[in-house]
């Protein structure tokens, strides 16, 4: 949005002064000559020294006035669309900082409403200029009325030019969160992207000491190597790729590159306790072997003491500890491998299976030792077991009655049926060869169920259900 260039409007009035000075030269000169000469001086210099100023119309002092006004006119207009072109052009780039940096719906209608703020801005430009386009206040010829016509026009041109700028500002006072979203994200924009360029510098600096300990870390080259195109579009610029995205791809590459460097830095530790769990493991695993061949002696105790059903799940024991002692070794021949080859994810991963089959071999193998211990404690003296049972259920029915004249059936019946159930577990005793394990596992099923019924009443009653 231009304007067209004005003329001084205050050429009319030097020419008047030039004038006024001519005039008064003439004068002069005339009151120096001798009086003879003076008449005939006068009868050609006075009529032309007047002649002087042109074609000029002179109009009285109204008619002076009216021009002034409508050269003031014409300079008010002229301010008021200058404060308009300059706070379009300011707005216009508080519209392109928001547009580069979001995309949402609202950002898109400030882009809208701008556009349509900009036609109304064109149109009474439009009218500014051409009224300013026809009328020429220093014409030495102009009529008061056509000065008085001019400044009525340009007045309404600056009335329209103030309107549409009070419409400007109004729209720019809404932008407010839009534009404090815009520059907080192009704040955030260059520091982000020099983050991410010093995060892979130094991810690259921890990969070479490593490597120089003679560490290949070929995971973790692979790892940084594959974030060179992100470095490539980062250096693109935001211009290119969005401020939005420039942003999360920044985010990106430092994570990552914070992680290589993390463990690039750890890798020498990570080795040593590869080496440490790797020794360690086969010590257990040796260990396990020497104490799997004492379950055999275990079962036969158990055969010869107890029934059938007190160790018959126990008879694949033996076969299992081999078979789990095993399959430990063999994991722990690859384990030893991959730390060879510094395949290090796939070491952690075999040491893993090989902790794991080691602790199934182990709770195999104490099993057949503990049910021995169990069962030989409770042959013994099965009342220490009843009365461990019978003294849980009793505190169970003290607290499902405190308070209460009757108990909550919902604790009630299943503490009723848990004695029941303890009365035969007792009666089960009774014969010749009484199967203890049986016995055991009922106690132990007994004291589960009582233990949910005194969870479930102190629950209810700590929510002020009962």
């Amino acid at each position: 949005m231009t304007a067209r260039n004005a003329r001084p409007h205050h050429k009319a009035r030097a020419n008047a002064v030039r004038d006024v000075r001519e005039n008064a030269r003439v004068a002069l000169a005339l009151m120096l000559l001798p009086l003879p000469l003076l008449a005939a001086a006068a009868a050609v210099a006075l009529p032309a020294a007047f002649a002087s100023g042109g074609t000029r119309r002179w109009f009285g002092g109204r008619g002076e006035s009216q021009r002034a006004d409508a050269q003031a006119a014409k300079d008010a207009a002229a301010a008021a669309f200058y404060e308009l072109d300059t706070a379009q052009r300011d707005l216009r780039i508080s519209i392109e900082t928001i547009t580069a940096v979001d995309g949402s719906p609202g950002a898109r209608r400030a882009v809208d409403d701008f556009a349509a703020l900009g036609r109304r801005i064109d149109e009474v430009s439009h009218a500014y200029i051409t009224a300013v386009d026809a009328h020429d206040l220093d014409r030495d010829d102009l009529d008061a009325s056509v000065a008085a016509q001019a400044r009525a026009q340009l007045n309404r041109a600056k009335d329209e030019l103030v309107r549409v700028k009070g419409e400007l500002d109004r729209f720019e006072q809404g932008l407010g969160p839009l534009l404090d979203k815009a520059e907080t994200q192009l704040a955030r924009l260059a520091p982000a992207v020099e983050r991410a360029r010093q995060a892979l510098i130094a991810a690259s600096d921890a990969l070479d000491s490593v490597r120089s300990s003679g560490l290949r870390a070929d995971d973790l080259a692979a790892r940084l190597a594959a974030l060179a195109p992100e470095l490539t579009k980062l250096n693109e610029g935001a211009g290119r790729h969005g401020v939005p995205e420039t942003l999360q791809r920044a985010d990106r590459v430092l994570r990552d590159a914070e992680a290589v460097r993390t463990e690039a830095e750890r890798l020498p530790q990570r080795a040593a306790e590869i080496d440490k769990r790797l020794v360690s493991l086969r010590t257990r695993a040796q260990a396990l072997t020497t104490r799997s061949t004492q379950v055999e002696p275990v079962l036969s105790e158990l055969r010869r003491r107890f029934t059938v059903a007190c160790w018959q799940d126990l008879q694949p024991v033996p076969e299992q500890a081999a078979r789990g002692v095993h399959q430990a070794e063999e994991k722990l021949k690859e384990a030893g491998k991959a730390r060879e080859e510094q395949r290090w994810p796939d070491a952690t991963a075999l040491l893993a299976t090989v902790r794991a089959l080691l602790n199934a071999t182990d709770e195999a193998v104490s099993a057949a030792r503990d049910r021995l211990q169990r069962l030989d404690a409770v042959a013994k003296d099965p009342q220490h077991e009843i009365e461990r049972t019978r003294f849980a259920i009793r505190d169970a029915q003290r607290l499902a009655m405190a308070g209460r004249n009757t108990p909550d059936p919902r604790h009630a019946r299943p503490l009723d049926d848990s004695v029941a159930r303890l009365d035969r577990a007792v009666a089960g005793l009774e014969g010749r060869h009484p199967d203890y394990w049986h016995f055991l596992t009922e106690t132990e099923a007994v004291r589960r169920t009582v233990a949910r019924v005194v969870e479930q009443i102190r629950e209810e009653r700590g929510t002020g259900g009962a």
